[in-house]
């Protein structure tokens, strides 16, 4: 027969538990405490959407520029033409208004929101 080992038992301090750190979170007028994930705390703060600035939805080659800085442009009008996985992107006019900046030229390869033009 096998000898059972017999079982020592150390007696450990208890420790006391950590005071786990909240973090305020105010919507509208209710503040709540509550713990935010590190994703959350280094996301990218909302912008709002400037309409003066015509930016890429999506990466591709500038094929063709139609604007030159100061001249003046009709709603609907082309601005631009993109090319962006085969296929060419007509950019036109959002509104009527006049180009204050190009910031592309023709063969640029230019990747998502990247900001083509610039309106007054």
């Amino acid at each position: 027969m096998e000898k059972k080992k017999a079982k020592t038992t150390k007696k450990t301090k208890k420790q006391a538990p950590k005071k786990e750190k909240f973090d305020k979170f105010v919507i509208h007028t209710a503040v709540y405490e509550t713990k935010l994930t590190e994703k959350y705390k280094s996301r990218k703060p909302y912008e709002p959407v400037d309409p003066k600035l015509i930016v890429s939805q999506i990466p591709g080659t500038v094929r063709q520029i139609l604007v030159k800085k100061g001249q003046k442009m009709e709603e609907g009008e082309m601005l631009l033409e993109l090319e962006a996985m085969k296929m060419y992107n007509k950019i036109l006019a959002p509104f009527n208004g006049v180009i204050k900046t190009v910031h592309v030229k023709e063969g640029d390869k230019i990747p998502k929101d990247f900001i083509m033009l610039e309106f007054k």
